[in-house]
């Protein structure tokens, strides 16, 4: 018997088409295959950048925001699907490519992320199904020569008289008439499909392995390409001996690149072997004399206003404030202070890095699972000198980003190895690659003092050292956005951000979640920077992530040291959020009919994020020292819940990452460079720690807000909370650790 070891998603693309008669819920075309917005085909009508109508009866969605496993396609279909009157499921669902119409409102740039696709794309998306639907009504009324009062839609259909006609029968003369602006949009209380559960629209292209992903693109002539990167950042190569691998099999060439050293193969595992047979000799990098120790030993001297070290920078703002705190402490009955900690992140996507790139004559042609179609092609373009108007980008589905895949250095070093090599290349990052040699949440140092009395919060002071995460971030994305700046104008500009964010104001992004969900008389928030060099970017829920695992283990130990339930304390001091005031009451009211059993504890958290309220119970056992979640409810208010099943799975999504960091996350430095390589020393929670989540959706009737990363940030203090019940050791450090 010979053994054949074949790609699960590889078997099932091979196995569907064999079985025929599939049916694929997306059409993976591209629109960077025609000239942008939308370029109609013959016979076809195309009313706006997001959709496009032909006579053969096809409906054509052009999403704008990338999917990465959130939903965004199934849910900006769905929007524009209601108002059109037409079952999402009959979309076909085409990526879109480079072009000013697919800029995220929220953002002002062709960018997926911070939660931000439905809730910026709402009002707009309704508006353009509600026009297009008016549109189709209008020139149905001059084919059939009826009036357009007598005419009603239903599922893709004019329908008069018992009729029912297809809206393809009218596009030819609805594309000679004028769209309205405004056309009335329908009554909630009408809705067909948002707010309905049904699967997603790419469930079935998923489930069969047929949904493409960078990874598995191929192109004719293709040659695979590895990387050697110095293991500390910053570090530029200072030599090496090429020879010894250009001789190993399937071997085509070895290039010195911007980031490393490149070796290129027929193959991949060719070039993987090849690149870690490389000695390389790299410059020191002052990164190189940090390890995890100095980091918490540095900021706790910071945070006591002592000295760190030699040649890290400290600087020192002050963030929102209001009344007087010194004198909400001298009134407070009880006041409690506590510092809690939280480590370096990866991003760790269960897809790594990856991109195809082909230049010739010069033109170029990019595929790549990317979180800005824009930034990708830009940053093509600043490596290559080619036009940005000669670029076409293809996005696939991603496989994971949480903030990842919104920095790009992979797309620069493939089109830096393109250019060296002439031919075609596919540029895999391995595991290890992206876990050493990525960008990562920063670490935290909070401290929190609060004062409170007779059942309020009166002061609250809280501080937070650690790295920003916005300037990395700005360095990060203005060469794709900006091809036309410098490499010395982009390392100005982010210079600038770091320098304003160190001294003169704090970053947003970095103290975010510490302060904002109470109702504090008396409030200061103060933050010091000091940052070693690790690259530092978005992870999920950002600042929230390790914001509210401060703040909400001090609302719990503040209700400790009161005396009183924690969910009413929580009631009583957000009178001014009502939302959260609600899901609270919500959960706690859930939390008081609860029955755990014997030797389990409930632990609760509430965070605002993202414009969504969330709050959480954990059902947690500790034995022989380790913590085991059992159960979590997690009650959401995300307003309209365009399709509940998808948030569902957001939920659930955020609450295992945010356990997987919570229990487990805990990213080393060891002279500089990242310890931990892959998931035996980075795990992630498995199957059998997994807990059951329950998802209760509140619709307080506003417009949708985010709902891709607020289920992580109340998970990790609702767990403390409840170990603190199970066993009366507070823990203000994660992963979360019991004492032996």
């Amino acid at each position: 018997m010979n053994t054949v070891n074949v790609s699960r998603r590889r078997f099932l693309r091979a196995s569907a088409l064999a079985g025929g008669g599939l049916v694929v819920g997306f059409s993976l075309s591209g629109c960077a295959r025609a000239p942008l917005p939308i370029d109609p085909d013959a016979g076809g009508w195309v009313p706006n950048a997001f959709l496009q109508l032909t006579g053969d009866g096809h409906v054509r969605f052009y999403c704008p925001r990338d999917e990465m496993g959130q939903g965004v396609s199934t849910g900006l279909a769905t929007i524009i699907a209601e108002e059109l009157d037409l079952d999402p499921a009959r979309f076909d669902i085409v990526f879109a490519g480079v072009h000013e119409d697919y800029d995220n409102p929220a953002m002002g740039m062709q960018v997926t992320g911070g939660s931000t696709s439905i809730k910026a794309h709402y009002a707009p998306l309704r508006q353009v199904g509600a026009n297009t639907r008016a549109l189709l009504l209008e020139a149905a009324a001059l084919d059939l020569g009826v009036p357009a009062a007598g005419l009603r839609t239903d599922d893709g259909h004019v329908v008069h008289d018992g009729a029912r006609h297809p809206y393809a029968r009218f596009v030819a003369t609805a594309a000679r008439l004028t769209a309205p602006q405004a056309a009335p949009l329908k009554d909630p209380a009408d809705f067909r499909w948002i707010g309905a559960d049904f699967p997603r629209l790419d469930a079935t292209a998923k489930a069969t392995g047929t949904a493409e992903f960078g990874i598995d693109v191929e192109v004719p002539g293709m040659h695979y390409a590895a990387v050697r990167r110095p293991p500390v950042a910053g570090a530029r190569l200072k030599s090496v001996d090429t020879g010894a691998v250009r001789d190993m099999p399937g071997v085509t060439d070895v290039v010195e690149i911007g980031s490393g050293v490149a070796v290129v193969a027929e193959r991949y595992w060719q070039a993987r072997k090849a690149a870690d047979a490389l000695q390389p000799v790299w410059h020191d990098a002052p990164l190189a004399r940090v390890d995890s120790a100095t980091v918490r030993r540095d900021y706790e001297q910071a945070l006591a206003g002592g000295a760190v070290s030699d040649g890290v920078d400290v600087g020192r703002v002050s963030g929102p404030s209001r009344g007087d705190v010194d004198a909400g402490m001298a009134t407070a009955e009880t006041v409690v202070e506590a510092t809690y900690w939280a480590p370096h992140l990866a991003h760790a996507p269960l897809e790594p890095m990856n991109a195809v790139l082909r230049i010739g004559d010069g033109e170029a042609e990019l595929w790549t699972g990317t979180q800005s179609v824009s930034g990708a092609r830009g940053l093509v373009a600043r490596a290559s000198g080619i036009d940005a108007e000669r670029i076409r980008v293809h996005n696939t589905y991603l496989g994971g980003a949480f903030g990842r895949r919104g920095t790009l250095t992979h797309v620069t070093e493939v089109t830096e190895i393109a250019l060296a090599t002439g031919k075609p290349i596919k540029l895999l990052w391995s595991r290890e690659d992206d876990m050493r040699h990525g960008l990562y949440r920063p670490a935290s140092l909070m401290t929190i003092r609060a004062g409170a009395a007779g059942g309020r919060i009166t002061a609250w002071d809280a501080r937070r050292v650690g790295g920003n995460i916005t300037p990395d971030t700005i360095e990060n994305a203005l060469p794709g956005l900006f091809p036309a700046i410098g490499d010395r104008g982009v390392r100005w500009i982010a210079g600038a951000a770091d320098y304003a964010m160190a001294n003169w104001f704090a970053d947003g992004s970095s103290i975010e979640g510490l302060f904002e969900d109470y109702d504090f008389e008396h409030l200061n928030v103060a933050h010091v920077t000091v940052d070693h060099g690790l690259p530092l970017t978005f992870w999920r829920s950002v600042g929230h992530s390790y914001s509210a695992f401060a703040k909400e283990s001090m609302i719990d130990e503040i209700a400790v040291a009161l005396d009183a339930d924690p969910v009413e304390l929580r009631l009583a001091n957000t009178r001014n959020s009502p939302r959260l005031h609600n899901v609270i009451r919500i959960a706690g009211e859930r939390m008081a009919a609860m029955q755990p059993a014997p030797g389990r504890h409930l632990g609760f958290a509430a965070h605002h994020s993202f414009a969504t309220d969330v709050a959480e119970i954990a059902e947690v056992s500790v034995t022989d020292g380790r913590i085991r979640v059992h159960r979590v409810t997690c009650v959401v208010d995300c307003g309209v819940a365009v399709n509940p099943d998808i948030v569902r799975a957001q939920m659930e999504g955020g609450v295992i990452f945010g356990l997987t960091a919570a229990l487990y996350g805990n990213l080393q430095l060891d002279g500089g460079a990242i310890r931990e390589s892959n998931f035996h020393d980075y795990p992630l929670l498995r199957m059998d720690e997994s807990p059951e989540v329950e998802v209760i959706i509140v619709d307080s009737g506003t417009e949708p807000t985010g709902v891709g990363e607020p289920g992580l940030p109340p998970i990790a203090p609702a767990v403390a909370n409840a170990v603190f019940r199970a066993t009366g050791q507070r823990l203000r450090t994660l992963p979360l650790t019991l004492e032996a």
